[in-house]
């Protein structure tokens, strides 16, 4: 057989072959059946937002105040406590109060303040009295220096020192309808003293203590029900409950124009006053639901009938923002480090994959990336290869620190095995490479998109913030942390949660 005719039938065994593989490629799908993915349901709502506020009053404030309300002088008359000896009596006192004390203890505040005055007793002998005392001195000196002497004691006159303390205790208590309840209660105590009348003693505590009493407890009385039915909270509520209830505008870096964040105050919260030795420290708290949408809304957010009482726990500033990235945007922001590029890089491997588009899609708890790929065999008489789709799970996770969106516990799906027999077996060697580039290269970077949402949320806190006369207000987004990510069948969120402060002092108060 001649050289010539040798190689004629090669080229007819390598045509043939040629047209087999060809026939074969045209009658087998481009790509393997992929995973089938399973129906997911939608997403979840968005975690709720909160306010939680510390206001403070230093009880220095609270001191003030008294000092500045409470009478500062008292006055009376007593009744007539030796009728049988003096008639026409006349029995007064006056008492002043001095300067004002509190003292704070857990779940009570305590008013304290001096008293001190006078009591002073004017009146006469009784007609028996002077009949007695006549009597007495005649026998003694005479009827002539009797009533010359008589003449001088009918009309008698004494005085006597007022001195005590007045306290008066408030344990506050936070009703669910809105109100406070000071749960007031006052003591006096006064010093044990006597002042002598016709010979007889007079206990000035036992004349004036009824009367003062009678007096403070009207008073502390008249108080409790003006504290008790006044509506400063519910009105001030009110007021910041309607700030609340807005459309945020999101428009900005890394987010699409014409979004906004919907906020929707739902529940009120209140803890019971926290006493120490300085300050009453009250915390009340709004809690709200939020949505994104695509215009600006006007949110019903009806005014709740009673506040919810919880322990004193965490204050702060808390509101979730969620980033939702529809998969096509993921594709595509993942396409730029894939499309075009070979595997392995180094174009050692028994063969050659490149990728030609990127598509992601959503399984149960796991993303499946789907990549259309060429691959040639770089060795052999003839690089035999073709294209075929192979299919890649990854579950996606948050990194905080640098804010990003990465796949993790990448691997390559079981219906992808098929897809080898399309390219050849030497294409296997280089999914390790794919793999490896998907774990490095497919990120979402988070950081355009949490900025904006920090500043955006700034400024509408910020917005508090007061320093006048008696009344300081600190506030700030200090923070902002990635929390969660979840995702449906066209879509991936990922909730951003900025974190802040909100706090209240009050230095000054107003009289009720």
């Amino acid at each position: 057989m001649s050289f010539k005719t040798v190689l004629i039938a090669l080229a007819i065994v390598a045509l043939s072959f040629g047209i087999t593989l060809v026939g074969f490629q045209w009658l087998s799908p481009p790509g393997v059946v992929p995973p089938t993915l399973q129906a997911l349901p939608p997403l979840p709502p968005i975690r709720q937002s909160s306010v939680v506020v510390p206001v403070s009053v230093p009880l220095t404030a609270i001191r003030d105040l008294v000092d500045r309300t409470a009478p500062r002088n008292f006055a009376g008359k007593a009744d007539n406590p030796l009728p049988q000896l003096v008639q026409n009596a006349d029995i007064n006192w006056t008492v002043a109060r001095g300067a004002v004390a509190v003292k704070g203890a857990p779940e009570q505040v305590t008013v304290t303040a001096p008293l001190t005055g006078t009591l002073s007793a004017k009146g006469s002998l009784s007609a028996s009295t002077q009949s007695k005392v006549g009597d007495t001195l005649g026998r003694i000196f005479g009827d002539k220096v009797a009533k010359q002497v008589g003449v001088n004691i009918k009309s008698l006159s004494a005085s006597g020192e007022i001195k005590g303390t007045i306290a008066i205790t408030a344990r506050p208590k936070v009703l669910p309808d809105w109100h406070v309840d000071p749960n007031l209660s006052a003591q006096v105590l006064l010093a044990d003293s006597n002042i002598g009348v016709a010979g007889a003693r007079i206990n000035i505590p036992a004349q004036v203590k009824p009367v003062i009493d009678k007096a403070v407890n009207e008073q502390v009385a008249q108080l409790q029900q003006t504290i008790r039915s006044d509506g400063a909270l519910e009105r001030s509520a009110r007021r910041e409950w309607a700030r609340i209830c807005r459309s945020i505008p999101l428009q900005g870096a890394g987010v699409p124009n014409g979004f906004w964040l919907e906020l929707r105050p739902t529940r009120a919260l209140a803890a019971q006053p926290q006493i120490d030795a300085a300050t009453v420290a009250l915390t009340l708290g709004i809690v709200a639901d939020s949505r994104i949408t695509t215009a600006p809304t006007k949110p019903e957010c009806p005014f709740p009938a009673a506040l919810e009482m919880v322990a004193p726990n965490s204050t702060g500033v808390k509101v979730a923002v969620p980033i939702d990235i529809p998969f096509q945007q993921l594709s595509r922001v993942i396409e730029p480090q894939f499309v075009g590029r070979t595997f392995p890089e180094s174009g050692n491997g028994a063969a050659a994959v490149t990728v030609k588009s990127v598509n992601v899609a959503a399984s149960g708890d796991r993303l499946l990336v789907s990549m259309l790929v060429d691959a040639k065999g770089s060795k052999g008489w003839f690089g035999f290869g073709g294209e075929a789709t192979l299919h890649i799970w990854g579950r996606p996770v948050l990194n905080q620190e640098d804010q990003t969106l990465r796949l993790a516990d990448v691997r390559l799906a079981v219906e992808s095995e098929a897809a080898f027999g399309l390219l050849g077996e030497a294409a296997r060697a280089a999914v390790p490479y794919l793999q490896k580039a998907i774990t490095e290269r497919a990120v979402f970077d988070l950081k355009p998109e949490s900025s904006n949402v920090q500043r955006r949320i700034g400024a509408v806190i910020a917005a508090y913030q007061r320093n006048e006369d008696g009344l300081r207000i600190s506030s700030e987004i200090s923070s902002l942390r990635l929390t969660d990510v979840a995702f449906d069948s066209s879509m991936l969120r990922v909730t951003a949660e900025a974190n802040g402060i909100l706090e209240v002092t009050i230095t000054k108060l107003k009289a009720p």
